[in-house]
């Protein structure tokens, strides 16, 4: 996949690049490393495969000008993607990549803008899924009236 993605200009390198444009945080390099392993690990799916797959055919046999509003199956392969590697927090993430449209989204045509842009979002948002808390904590939160909490899952008063 990555060949077929490097033809169109798609590198893993400016597509690190494009995740971290918008990244707020410290230890830049160190998230990099790690984002190159879930993009790369993401990019041997199957189901990920047959997604930007299809985003590459309709690009180069669906002709369509600019970007139409009334055209929606791009952002669907997007939001797919984004949610089969990162769950339904990378829909955010998704939609935060749209609409900034960092790095090289701002070049690409528009099944592949948004069809890379998910896998951006879905491989950030599985990158830092380990500091969002557990559906029990959050259970815990709601009984215990507690609306803040810490990135480490524990309350804050």
């Amino acid at each position: 996949m990555i060949e077929e993605l490097e033809a169109k200009g798609i590198t893993l390198e400016r597509m690190l690049d494009t995740a971290l444009e918008l990244y707020i945080g410290n230890d830049a390099e160190k998230v990099r490393g790690q984002l190159r392993e879930i993009i790369l690990h993401y990019l041997n799916d199957i189901n990920v495969q047959a997604l930007l797959k299809a985003a590459l055919l309709l690009e180069e046999n669906f002709k369509v000008e600019g970007d139409p509003v009334n055209l929606v199956a791009d952002e669907l392969i997007g939001i797919d993607i984004a949610e089969y590697i990162g769950g339904k927090m990378a829909l955010f993430n998704f939609f935060y990549y749209d609409t900034k449209k960092p790095g090289i989204l701002r070049e690409l045509p528009p099944f592949l803008d948004d069809a890379v842009g998910g896998f951006i979002a879905g491989c950030m948002t599985r990158l830092f899924e380990p500091l969002l808390p557990s559906e029990e904590e959050e259970q815990e939160y709601e009984e215990n009236g507690d609306i803040i909490a810490d990135n480490k899952g524990k309350h804050t008063d």
